[in-house]
This record gives structure tokens, sequence and C-alpha cells, in this order.
């Protein structure tokens, strides 16, 4: 399974951006797709899951009401749309792919993207 990312950008506070992330593998909807950030000089974080199956949602608290996830499983993608951007924000999204588990730990994931650049000035 190959990931690729794409929409990051340069924005202002308060704009929207809409990640991308194609991917090039057979059973796309078999897998739980999440996506996750790392900003410079920190760890990896996650910031939101879509399940296999039933496309249940999941979202880290510090985006939750301003981002969502989707996946369209006819064209193998997931799409996060961001809004209400903040400069906390800013970081390399990853977006990536868990054949088994729940997708709740970055354990599960056993495929990842190179990432997009999102950068919010404020």
């Amino acid at each position: 399974v190959q990931l690729q990312a794409s929409g990051g950008g340069l924005v202002q506070a308060g704009d929207s951006l809409r990640l991308s992330c194609a991917s090039s593998g057979r059973a796309f909807s078999s897998y739980t797709m999440g996506w996750f950030r790392q900003a410079p000089g920190k760890e990896r974080e996650f910031v939101a899951r879509i399940s296999r199956g039933t496309g249940t949602t999941y979202y880290a608290d510090s985006v939750k009401g301003r981002f969502f996830i989707s996946r369209d499983n006819a064209n193998n993608t997931v799409d996060l749309q961001m809004n209400s951007l903040k400069p906390e924000d800013t970081a390399l999204y990853l977006c990536a792919a868990a054949q088994y588990g729940l997708g709740s730990k970055k354990l599960d994931y056993n495929y990842w993207g190179q990432g997009t650049q999102v950068t919010v000035s404020s």
C-alpha cells in the first residue's frame, strides 16, 4: 500500500484547507484510515481516523468540531477537511492505513504516507 497526501499549504488563521490522501493498494475499504500530524520538535500525534466497515469517525479533542474526516472507497481516498485553522495546527500532516486493529494507536498503522505541510499564520 502506498499513500500520497496532498493539499497542504500556507494559510491564515481562520482559513480552511482540505487534505487528501490517495491509496494505491487493494482492498482500501478494509483499512482503517487515519490522519496524524507532527510539528517540529514534537511527537507525532493523532488527529482523526475513520474506521473500516462502518466508517465511524474519531477526532483528537484539539480538532473536534473543526476538522472532518471522510473516505471514498470507490476512489481509494481519504480526506481531511480542516476549518477555522489555528497557528497551533501548523505541522506536517500524514495519512496512514491500519490493516488490523482499531486504529486507536500509532502502532496499529502499517502504512504511512510522506505527508503534506500545513502552515497557519497568525
